[in-house]
């Protein structure tokens, strides 16, 4: 059992690259264990408002509250998920918001080469921009046809599928466009600044010359 999943490539872009087995060194997982850094946040929807700032087009902030980005264009995406931890799900179907929306909604300057997704907490984790732009990145309200339970992420979690899970957070607040590379919280902790599955980038160790900027 397997999905085709985008796989990013060694020159910082994706290609469509069709798999049906497990990445290296991972296992098939029942079910969907819960795994995070800290404690639930509490989520209050009078409060709860999406950010895209940084490096923008027109140099301004963008801001959608709850009712308003749960209104944007809502589609679904098949795609495995690959912990860190080694246990994979195959195939699951998440619903929700692509990325590719909100770059279109609110677009980068030119000379972003990064985003920086924050969560709840300051949480936070970097990704290329060609990660992010990927056709199958996507903001997740739903798994399976169902809300995402607030151990699993609700209201928002960032899914990239040709990465490890933990460059999508739980509890999603915001996206920061970055004209250059920063760390985001597991990568300075010795995570792996790119963690692709396929090529096992797991620890920061693993890194060569250009993979990330120095800890």
């Amino acid at each position: 059992m397997g999905q085709p999943v985008e796989r990013a490539s060694g020159e910082g872009g994706t290609e469509e690259a069709p798999r049906f087995e497990l990445p290296p060194g991972q296992r098939l997982q029942r079910g969907w264990p819960v795994t995070h850094y800290g404690p639930v946040p509490k989520f209050r929807p009078e409060r709860w408002e999406f950010r895209v700032f940084g490096a923008t087009a027109d140099g301004g902030k963008h801001c959608w509250n709850h009712d308003e980005f749960t209104a944007l264009p809502y589609t679904t995406v098949v795609a495995d998920l690959h912990c860190v931890t080694r246990f994979s799900m195959l195939g699951a179907e998440w619903g929700g918001v692509p990325a590719r929306t909100i770059l279109g909604l609110a677009p980068p300057a030119p000379s972003v080469t990064h985003v920086m997704v924050w969560a709840e907490y300051g949480f936070s984790s970097n990704l290329r921009l060609a990660d992010f732009a990927a056709e199958r990145t996507l903001f997740a309200t739903h798994k399976d046809g169902e809300l995402l339970t607030a151990e699993h992420g609700f209201p928002l979690r960032l899914i990239v599928p040709q990465l490890y899970a933990w460059k999508g957070p739980k509890w999603v607040r915001g996206v920061e466009y970055m004209t250059a590379d920063r760390r985001g919280f597991w990568e300075e902790r010795g995570y792996h600044n790119i963690g692709d599955p396929w090529r096992e980038q797991r620890y920061s160790y693993q890194e060569e010359p250009g993979d990330g900027p120095e800890l």
